[in-house]
């Protein structure tokens, strides 16, 4: 009888996660589209629009897992994403898109809602990157 009761009352959050994760795809999606295709192109191969004005050549990000023996280098990439990893051709924190992955770029939660929507943000960004991997 518990068992049967445990379910039905998980029944809810199954549906309510469900599409949460789906969004987090197309968030994603979306970010990357608007903050890193422009140099690592629309599919993450490299060669974006801007690439040409830039003194190195961006990496495939298609690519990453490939270069760490498979595996998808999941907290590397957030360490990239948030500034705690410098990038030189990022000058380090994401200087160009960093508003998008900071705290004072959100309006609402608060200072603990506003650092939980940051970590989504680029928690989606890098689960995007994890998505597209060859």
């Amino acid at each position: 009888m518990t068992t049967q009761l445990l379910r039905v009352s998980m029944l809810p959050f199954l549906f309510f996660f469900s599409p949460a994760m789906a969004q987090d795809a197309d968030l994603g999606k979306d970010l990357y589209n608007a903050s890193c295709a422009g140099c690592h192109g629309a599919t993450g191969a490299g060669g974006g629009e801007l690439a040409s004005l830039l003194t190195i050549q961006t990496p495939d990000l298609t690519s990453l897992a490939a270069r760490h023996d498979g595996k998808f280098p999941m907290l590397d990439v957030i360490h990239i994403i948030d500034g705690r990893t410098g990038v030189r051709a990022h000058g380090g924190p994401m200087p160009t898109f960093g508003s998008l992955f900071t705290s004072s770029s959100t309006t609402h939660g608060g200072d603990y809602g506003s650092v939980i929507e940051v970590r989504g943000r680029i928690l989606s960004l890098a689960m995007y990157l994890e998505s597209i991997q060859k």
